[in-house]
C-alpha cells in the first residue's frame, strides 16, 4: 500500500511529489517513458511560477541561470507595426518572465526526490476503486501486470489523461491550430538582446527568446489542417517546412534562428485545450483521486501558463494533503476526499479563467487582418486587455507552510 501514487513525471506530477516530500509524505511516480521527457525544449516561467518555485524550495537552483525577459515586441507582419509590451510594467517588482530548459526544471525537481521514487517504463492501463477499513482506496492496474494500491492516486499524465478519462472529464478539444518548437544554437553566441519578439499575420503567430547567451528558443503557430500531421517525426522536414513555407516571409532573424535549430528539439503538435466550462462544472476529483497539470486543464500556449499552472496546482495539493498528514502524523484515507475537494475548489476557476484568457489571447493575435480585427487587436486587446490579462501571470499560490 502506497501513501500516494502520482501517475507521470511530466512538471506536475515531479512538482507535486516534491511538495509533499516536504511535508514528509512519500510518494511513487509512475512515468510510462524510459526518462525524463523534455518535449518542448524550453517553456517560460512567469513570476507566478517563480512564487510556486520558491515554495518548492528549488528557484534558488535554477533563477541564476536565466535572465528575466523586460520586453517584448509584436510586429504585424501585414503592416510592418511593432507594438511593445512591458513584462515589468504588467508585474512590478515581481519582474518579466525568464525562459528555461525543459529538461533543467525536470532534473531540478527529480534531484530533491529519493532514488527510486520514480518507476520509469510504468505504463497505466487501469483503475478501480476499493473499500479499505471504512474509506476508499485506488487500485492501479500496470501494463506489466504490477497491481499497486494508493491511498491517494494524482493523474498527472498529460493531455490524454488516463485518470481524467476515469473521473469522466470530457476530452480535450483540438483548437484549429497546430505549434512547431525548437532550440536554436549559435556556438559563438548570438548576440541578441534578452527580449520577447514576436510576429503576427492571417493565421500565424511566430516569435522568439533568448535563453542563454547561446540558445534561443522558437515557435510557430499556425491555423490547421497543415502538413504537420505527417512530419511530426521528422525534424529536418519541419525545419524546411517552416523556412520555405510557412514562415518563408518573415524577417531573416527569424529564419536564420530556425536554421540554427538542434534538430533533436523540433516538435509539431496540436495545439488542445479543455472547455473552461468543463473544468468548472466537471468532476476533477471522486474519492481520493484527483488531477494536475495538463490532465486537469489542458490550455493553447498563448500566455505561456501550461507549466506555471502546473507548478502553481502542485503547491496547493501538496499543501492540503500535507497539512492533513502533519496533523494526522500520517495520511488518512477517509479524510482525503475532503483534503483533495479542497484542492479542487481552490483551482477550478483559477485555471478555467487561464484557459480562456489563452485560448482569447492566441485567437485575438492570429485572427484575419481585416479593420475591424485590426482595431480589436491594436487598440483594445494589446493596449487594454492583454496587460489585463499577464497580469494573472503575477498570482501568489502560497507557501507550503512547513
Amino acid at each position: 500500500m502506497e501513501d500516494v501514487v502520482i501517475v507521470g513525471a511530466g512538471i506536475a506530477g515531479l512538482a507535486t511529489a516534491v511538495a509533499l516530500k516536504r511535508a514528509g509524505v512519500e510518494a511513487l511516480v509512475l512515468e510510462r517513458s524510459e526518462g525524463l521527457r523534455a518535449t518542448g525544449a524550453a517553456l517560460a516561467l512567469f513570476p507566478n511560477a517563480w512564487v510556486a518555485l520558491d515554495a518548492l524550495g528549488i528557484s534558488q537552483n535554477l533563477a541564476p541561470l536565466y535572465a528575466p525577459i523586460k520586453k517584448g515586441y509584436v510586429t504585424n507582419l501585414d503592416t510592418g507595426e511593432i507594438q511593445g509590451v512591458s513584462f515589468v510594467a504588467s508585474n512590478g517588482d515581481l519582474g518579466g518572465p525568464r525562459s528555461v530548459h525543459r529538461k533543467a526544471l525536470l532534473n531540478a525537481l527529480a534531484d530533491q526526490l529519493p532514488i527510486n521514487s520514480i518507476r520509469f517504463s510504468s505504463k497505466l492501463t487501469a483503475i478501480e476503486t476499493q473499500e479499505h477499513e471504512g474509506s476508499s482506496i485506488s487500485i492501479i492496474h500496470m501494463a506489466d501486470g504490477t497491481v499497486i494500491k494508493a491511498k491517494v492516486l494524482i493523474g498527472c499524465d498529460g493531455v490524454h489523461s488516463v485518470v481524467a478519462r476515469w473521473l469522466g472529464l470530457a476530452e480535450p478539444v483540438y483548437s484549429g491550430r497546430s505549434a512547431v518548437r525548437g532550440l536554436a544554437v549559435f556556438p559563438q553566441g548570438h548576440g541578441s538582446d534578452n527580449n520577447l519578439q514576436q510576429y503576427i499575420g492571417q493565421g500565424r503567430r511566430a516569435g522568439f527568446v533568448p535563453l542563454t547567451d547561446k540558445e534561443i528558443y522558437w515557435f510557430f503557430t499556425c491555423t490547421s489542417p497543415a502538413k504537420g500531421a505527417d512530419m511530426a517525426d521528422e525534424p529536418e522536414v519541419i525545419k524546411r517546412e517552416v523556412i520555405e513555407n510557412y514562415a518563408k516571409d518573415l524577417p531573416p532573424i527569424f529564419l536564420d534562428v530556425v536554421q540554427h535549430s538542434d534538430p533533436s528539439t523540433l516538435t509539431w503538435a496540436p495545439l488542445m485545450f479543455r472547455y473552461p466550462w468543463h473544468v468548472v462544472f466537471g468532476n476533477l476529483s471522486k474519492q481520493n483521486i484527483t488531477v494536475a497539470g495538463d490532465a486537469m486543464h489542458p490550455m493553447t500556449p498563448d500566455l505561456g501558463q501550461g507549466g506555471c499552472s502546473a507548478l502553481e496546482d502542485a503547491v496547493v495539493l501538496g499543501r492540503h494533503i500535507g497539512k492533513s498528514f502533519i496533523q494526522n502524523g500520517r495520511l488518512v484515507p477517509k479524510e482525503m476526499a475532503v483534503t483533495i475537494g479542497k484542492y479542487v475548489e481552490e483551482r477550478r476557476w483559477r485555471v478555467a479563467l487561464l484557459i480562456a484568457g489563452s485560448y482569447l489571447s492566441g485567437w485575438v493575435q492570429q485572427a484575419g487582418s481585416g479593420w475591424g480585427m485590426k482595431f480589436l487587436r491594436d487598440a483594445i486587446f494589446y493596449r487594454f486587455l492583454y496587460p489585463k490579462i499577464v497580469k494573472f501571470t503575477s498570482y501568489d499560490c502560497g507557501k507550503l507552510n512547513f
